[in-house]
């Protein structure tokens, strides 16, 4: 179990390839309750609107989220995904300003073409 008291130790863990590669093989597994604050975040991220403080949290959760070192192993069902739930809310929380409608459009479409 992997314990880190800085966010910034997962930012360094995110990158574009390691989200869309997470998201796409763990998306029926993972379902819409984790993947859902996962891709606002991402699409607010991505946003040039979005301040960089909120990138850098965004990017530190979803750096989580991907990171194979984690709380609880993502393998473990059902609970497997809790700890990265925590995280992603925790984060959607500190930036929920910053998530725009076109930002929950974008992942609402993108979900009804991987789980629909």
């Amino acid at each position: 179990m992997a314990k880190t008291d800085n966010a910034a130790d997962f930012t360094a863990q995110y990158s574009d390839d390691g989200f869309w590669g997470k998201v796409r093989g763990y998306a029926k597994t993972a379902g819409r309750g984790v993947l859902e604050p996962a891709l606002k975040m991402y699409y607010s991220a991505t946003d040039p609107d979005t301040p960089r403080w909120a990138k850098a949290t965004i990017y530190g959760a979803l750096g989580y989220f991907i990171s194979p070192l984690d709380g609880i192993p993502d393998l473990l069902p059902v609970v497997g995904y809790s700890d990265d739930l925590g995280i992603l809310v925790a984060a959607l929380g500190a930036v929920a300003v910053y998530i725009k409608d076109e930002h929950k459009a974008r992942a609402r479409a993108t979900l009804a073409q991987w789980l629909d």
